[in-house]
């Protein structure tokens, strides 16, 4: 049980909570839309069949920026259950 993998559903204007710093690694795949991620001052976009990945090292979160649901598999170790 070293990863936690959830299905993320981001309506229109929707956010994730910002989360701190901490450790581990983060790994999203974007299987529906498009998302806005942000990294501490640094901004990524990812869409349908793109994937991200990040250290938890940076402030963080995603965003949908657009008019349709987006939908994202993202898988963080460890877990925060």
């Amino acid at each position: 049980n070293q990863m936690e993998p959830i299905l993320l559903k981001l309506e229109p204007g929707g956010s994730t909570d910002p989360d701190n710093p901490h450790e581990g690694e983060e790994f999203g795949y974007v299987l529906n839309g498009a998302v806005t991620i942000h990294l501490g001052n640094k901004v990524y976009r990812a869409k349908k069949g793109e994937t991200f990945y990040t250290t938890g090292k940076d402030f963080h979160y995603i965003l949908n920026e657009k008019k349709t649901t987006a939908k994202v598999i993202w898988v963080s170790t460890p877990p925060l259950f």
